[in-house]
């Protein structure tokens, strides 16, 4: 999982080229408050900012003005919901602009392509290129499904420690989808493992009965995401696997690259 700006002390930042430094301060204390999970004190962000807590005082006042983020009965500061519309634009833009590196995957494999985004405990599709088969996974651009049961999200929680993991868990509950679904953490966490070692995850019909998806982080993604392809059992099958992965890899190292140069 790509390491935000909040891991960079403020003091070996600055406001150069032309950047202004409130709002590089501001933006840098949304990232640590998205970083300990959306809720946290100004004691807390001082700590892990180096900034003075009037300093830090001052910009949250402004952000609580603006709907950025809110004050807490007990205090606490936590996002706001003004940050979820540019977050679900941001989204939809980042699907449309992956959409031809989805298309080369489908070129490529034959198969249906998707991009997803771990959007707190869920997992959200963001973009998608249909396969041409006639049999294929409808998984629709907009659709949240818990990570459990996804190739895609093992990819995305392959990233994430295994104790965060377990919390998450907790939250969401394992409900089985079908009867290969992974239903207990000590083997989730055992599947991850195994993710991590081969550097693909696989759902072999654990979202849906007959229908296998092969997916893989996209490195360095400014926000965590995973692009994966998905198709009928009967295709996407062991010897599939070994030449749909390499493309899978190297299409995400594409992307990731052309993100960087982005400057998304």
């Amino acid at each position: 999982m790509p390491t935000s700006s909040a891991s960079t002390p403020d003091s070996a930042k600055s406001a150069g080229g032309g950047g202004v430094q409130s709002l590089e301060r501001a933006f840098d204390l949304l990232e640590r408050m998205a970083d300990a999970g959306g809720e946290v004190g100004l004691s807390e962000l001082s700590a892990t900012s180096g900034l003075p807590l009037p300093t830090i005082h001052r910009l949250m006042r402004t952000l609580v003005a603006c709907g950025y983020v809110r004050q807490q009965p007990n205090r606490r500061y936590a996002l706001g919901p003004r940050l979820i519309r540019l977050g679900e634009s941001a989204s939809r833009l980042l699907g449309t602009w992956a959409r031809p590196y989805l298309a080369r995957l489908v070129e490529e494999t034959g198969e249906t392509a998707n991009m997803a985004l771990l959007d707190g405990d869920e997992v959200v599709y963001v973009a998608q290129v249909p396969s041409k088969h006639s049999m294929r996974m409808f998984t629709e651009v907009g659709r949240r499904v818990l990570p459990h049961s996804t190739g895609v999200g093992k990819a995305l929680l392959s990233a994430v420690p295994d104790d965060e993991v377990r919390a998450l868990l907790t939250r969401t509950g394992m409900p089985a989808a079908t009867d290969k679904t992974i239903t207990t953490p000590e083997e989730y966490l055992t599947a991850l493992a195994e993710v991590r070692r081969q550097g693909y995850a696989v759902d072999d019909n654990e979202q849906e009965i007959g229908v296998r998806c092969l997916a893989v982080c996209v490195p360095e993604s400014p926000t965590a995401a995973a692009i994966s392809i998905s198709g009928p059992a009967g295709r996407v099958t062991d010897a599939a696997t070994e030449k749909i992965v390499p493309v899978l890899q190297q299409v995400a190292l594409e992307l990731s690259e052309a993100l960087a140069s982005s400057g998304a």
